[in-house]
Order: structure tokens, then sequence, then C-alpha cells
């Protein structure tokens, strides 16, 4: 049996069309069609994909037709070293509302507004108790030198402690 014929029999094992196949191990539906009628000769990223796709066919078999074409090892076969035990998902032991955050922490977070995404705590010393209003100057008329009408403001933009900011457009 040759190559082209063994990934036939890949195929079949596997129970999907052609075009299932191509995409499963993600190659063009070409390729496939190709391989399959004998026009071109598989690659080796090629049957690298379907080795990674179909763990259980042996490599021997799938690159010089030896042995069998699925692994058949029976569990107290497999060396301990070759065990594996299945692993729970470590996103589902987490508990997403709490991770990572400490009592006092999450007091604080409760106590925040809801918009508030970043708290940065403020020292006592450096807070500010009073700021002072912009006095906005109203434009002169057409008597005002050219100098001063180039320097208009643009954008006033404000940032905050906690990572906001505000941005005006006079």
């Amino acid at each position: 049996m040759n190559l082209n014929e063994r990934i036939s029999k890949i195929i079949e094992y596997s129970e999907l069309s052609s075009s299932e196949f191509a995409d499963e191990i993600d190659v063009q539906r070409s390729n496939i069609s190709h391989i399959t009628s004998g026009r071109n000769k598989p690659s080796l990223d090629f049957l690298i994909k379907i080795k990674d796709r179909f763990p259980e066919i042996q490599w021997d078999w799938l690159i010089i037709g030896d042995g069998e074409m699925l692994k058949t090892a029976e569990p107290e076969e497999i060396p301990e070293k070759q065990k594996t035990t299945s692993l729970p998902d470590l996103f589902s032991l987490i508990d997403d509302d709490n991770f990572g955050i400490t009592e006092s922490e999450d007091k604080l977070k409760k106590d925040l507004p809801r918009e508030s995404e970043i708290y940065v705590p403020i020292p006592e010393k450096e807070k500010i108790s009073d700021s002072q209003r912009l006095e906005v100057q109203e434009s002169k008329t057409e008597t005002q030198p050219a100098e001063n009408q180039k320097n208009k403001i643009k954008r006033i933009v404000m940032f905050y402690e906690n990572g906001k900011f505000e941005s005006f457009e006079p």
C-alpha cells in the first residue's frame, strides 16, 4: 500500500468527507484531492498535521507502511511515565469575583462607584481641597493684535488621579 492509499484509509477511518478532513487538519481542500488521486505526494508538514490530529495512528505505518495503522497498547502495557491523568481546568478553580483580592481590598472595591475601574488611594496630604476655575477671556473686537488671535485655546484635557480624564473644546 503506497502513501497516498494510506492517507485515503485515514480519511475513511476518520469518517469525514475529504473536505471535512482537509478542514480538520487545516490544509487546502485541493491538497486532499491531489494526494488521494496520486497527482501529488504529501509533504512532511501534511503528514505531521495528520499525526497531530490523529495521535492514535502509528507513525511507522503512516510513513513507510510497517505494522498496524492504530496503536493497540492495553492500559497495563503503558509504562508508568507515559500514563497521564486528566487535570482539572485551572480556570474552573478560580472564583473570578474574588481572585487575588484580599478582604480589605474587597471592602474598598465594594465601596467604590460602579463606573470606577481603577482605584488609586490618595494620601491625605496630597488631596486637593479646592480647584480654581479657568477664566475665559472674551474675544476683543478686530482691534486685538494678530499675535493674540493665533493663541486661541483648542482643547482642555484634565487628567484625574484615578486614571480618568475629561476633554473640553470651547
